[in-house]
């Protein structure tokens, strides 16, 4: 009678946490189907806004009346700063959202940063564009999984990374004025690392926060900030490796 209870017990935790493997498994995939979903509204408004901001002329490209107000005319700078005003935004009243208008903030928060990101293609050429995407793809990927796969805990990393963070802003806000190549320089190739080490520890984190008995609204906004996160992460080492990788027009 002992055996067969304590075979009992054990059957019933390992159907237990045979549920949560797979209720977790089912929440990350809710959490990169929303990065892929978002970066793939990114990447088409981004490539449509391009589209319609050029002319082709004689001599090369000239911008188009949308172009001229998209890049060159104050509204340009609600275009840069609205998907930040949007994260935060989202970040502090997802609690209170339904879940639905916490997906409507992020597909936003993506069409905007396509606005924002569409003029990579007045500097870059698109092959090299696609290439960089494609690398940043894979490292993402192997830094992602290596953040949902160790039983190391990224925690104290993560904290540095964040510091690290915050003096390549203000690095860069210092060479707005410095315009020191040799600066943008050093700034990129940390902006590389810390977003690389930011992806491996917001993965985990993203992984931590996960909870089986969480209602279907709950683990959904827990999806969409998980995305955000991640979308933010690919997003900025993307940025970053383009000065490395891109070929300039």
């Amino acid at each position: 009678m002992a055996n067969f209870d304590q075979n009992r017990v054990q059957t019933g935790l390992g159907a237990r946490d045979t549920a949560i493997d797979q209720g977790l498994r089912s929440y990350m995939l809710s959490v990169y189907n929303y990065m892929a979903a978002g970066l793939a509204i990114t990447g088409v408004v981004a490539w449509l806004a391009f589209q319609l901001a050029v002319v082709q002329t004689d001599g090369g490209m000239a911008l188009s009346p949308f172009g001229q107000a998209l890049y060159q005319s104050p509204l340009r700078w609600v275009v840069m700063l609205a998907p930040l005003g949007l994260v935060f935004y989202l970040s502090a009243r997802i609690g209170s959202m339904s879940l639905s208008a916490a997906q409507i903030s992020f597909w936003a928060f993506a069409g905007l940063m396509g606005l924002s990101l569409s003029s990579i293609f007045l500097v870059y050429t698109g092959t090299s564009i696609t290439q960089t995407f494609f690398v940043t793809a894979a490292a993402f990927g192997s830094l992602s999984l290596y953040g949902y796969t160790t039983k190391r805990d990224l925690s104290a990393m993560g904290s540095f990374m964040f510091m690290g963070l915050i003096g390549i802003i203000i690095a860069s806000l210092v060479n707005l004025f410095l315009q020191s190549s040799a600066l943008q320089f050093a700034v990129s190739v940390l902006g590389v690392v810390i977003f690389a080490g930011l992806t491996a520890w917001d993965t985990q984190r993203i992984k931590e926060v996960y909870f089986a008995g969480d209602s279907a609204i709950a683990a959904g906004k827990k999806a969409v900030m998980g995305a955000l996160s991640l979308y933010l992460d690919f997003i900025n080492m993307f940025m970053f490796l383009l000065q490395f990788l891109g070929n300039r027009r």
